[in-house]
C-alpha cells in the first residue's frame, strides 16, 4: 500500500459536523452528539475515499494567538466571546458544540488518532508544518481557503476542500488555485493580503479587490515585489495603485506574517505522534464500542472501526 498522509483542519470540520448534522440527536442525558456522530462518518469516509495510511488531527491549541493580534488588532476579532488576559481569549462557539468537544477528543483517541497542536499557534500552522515537511503524499481536509497555500503539486501536496459539503467534495491543486484565482498557491497568501478577507478580520486594501490583486502579483510575482514597484517612481506601476498601496503602509507591514501559514514548528514526528492508522483492537475497541453505545453515536462508530479495520487488510 502506497503510504499517504491526511492532515485535518480539526475544528472546520467538526463545526461543519455540527451544523449538517441535526442537534436533535442526544445521548441519553441530553446532550447533543451530531458533532461527534458527524465528524467520525467524515473520517471513516475520508480514510477510506483518499486511500490515507496515516492521519493527524491538527487542533487549534490557540484559535487566536497573541502574537497575531499584536500585529492586526482586527485578526478574526469578530469571533471573540470573551476576551482572557494572558490566555487564549475565548471563541465564539454554540453551547451545545462545545459540550462535544472533549467526546471528540475522545473518541479520537481510542480509535487511535493522533491530535497535534502547538502552543500559541493554530492548527492551519499544524498543517503547514507537516505539510510543508512531510515525506509521503498529503492530503489537506480543510473549508478554509488560507490553507491553499500550502497546495504543491510538486511535493504531491493537495487540499479536499469541504466548502461545499461532503457530498461535493474538491480537490485543489495548483492548477485549481490558477484557475480560480489566478495566482499560484506561493501567491495565495499574498494575493488574500491584498484582497482582504472579512471572515478573518483582514481589510484589505482599500480599492485592490480580486482581479487587481490576481493582476498584481502576475506582474510582480510577490508583494514585495510589488511594494518596491510603489516605492520606485520609475516602475510603471499606476498612480492610482500607488496611492492605494502607501495608505495600505501600516497594515501591509503587519498583515503578511499574520497571513502566511507558519510551516517551521517544532512537532512530533509522524512516528511520535503514532500518525500511522490501525485497528482498533482490545480494550480501546471494547471502550468505544461502549461508549457508541452509551453516548448514542449510532452507526458512526461502527463505521470508522470497519474503514480502520480496512488497514490490515
Amino acid at each position: 500500500m502506497t503510504h499517504r498522509l491526511m492532515l485535518l483542519d480539526t475544528a472546520s470540520l467538526y463545526f461543519r459536523a455540527f451544523y449538517g448534522v441535526p442537534d436533535t440527536i442526544r445521548r441519553a442525558d441530553g446532550t447533543p452528539v451530531n458533532a461527534v456522530r458527524g465528524l467520525l462518518d467524515m473520517i471513516a469516509r475520508l480514510t477510506t475515499d483518499y486511500g490515507a495510511t496515516h492521519l493527524v488531527a491538527c487542533w487549534d491549541d490557540d484559535w487566536r494567538p497573541q502574537w497575531r493580534v499584536d500585529l492586526l488588532p482586527t485578526y478574526k476579532s469578530h469571533r471573540v466571546a470573551e476576551v482572557v488576559a494572558g490566555a487564549p481569549d475565548v471563541e465564539v462557539v454554540p453551547d451545545a458544540l462545545e459540550a462535544q468537544i472533549p467526546m471528540i477528543r475522545r473518541v479520537l483517541g481510542l480509535a487511535g488518532i493522533a491530535i497535534v497542536g502547538a502552543p500559541d499557534h493554530e492548527a492551519d500552522d499544524v498543517v503547514g508544518t507537516y505539510a510543508s515537511q512531510a515525506e509521503l503524499p498529503v492530503d489537506v481536509v480543510t473549508g478554509d481557503r488560507d490553507l491553499f497555500q500550502v497546495v504543491d503539486d510538486a511535493r504531491q501536496v493537495r487540499v479536499i476542500y469541504t466548502a461545499r459539503g461532503m457530498k461535493n467534495l474538491e480537490t485543489v491543486t495548483d492548477v485549481v488555485v490558477v484557475g480560480k484565482y489566478r495566482v499560484l498557491p506561493e501567491q495565495y497568501a499574498d494575493y488574500a493580503t491584498l484582497r482582504g478577507d472579512a471572515s478573518d478580520g483582514l481589510p484589505g486594501v482599500a480599492g485592490i479587490g480580486e482581479k487587481t490583486a490576481a493582476s498584481l502579483l502576475g506582474e510582480y510575482g510577490t508583494l514585495e515585489g510589488l511594494l518596491a514597484a510603489a516605492a520606485d517612481k520609475g516602475s510603471g506601476l499606476s498612480a492610482s495603485v500607488r496611492s492605494k498601496l502607501t495608505a495600505a503602509a501600516q497594515y501591509l507591514s503587519a498583515a503578511p506574517t499574520v497571513v502566511r501559514i507558519v510551516r517551521d514548528l517544532e512537532l512530533p514526528t509522524l512516528e511520535e505522534a503514532s500518525a500511522q492508522l490501525h485497528p482498533v483492537t482490545g480494550d480501546s475497541r471494547a471502550e468505544l464500542e461502549r461508549l457508541g453505545t452509551e453516548w448514542n453515536l449510532g452507526g458512526s462508530v461502527r463505521r470508522l472501526l470497519a474503514a480502520l479495520d480496512t488497514l490490515s487488510q
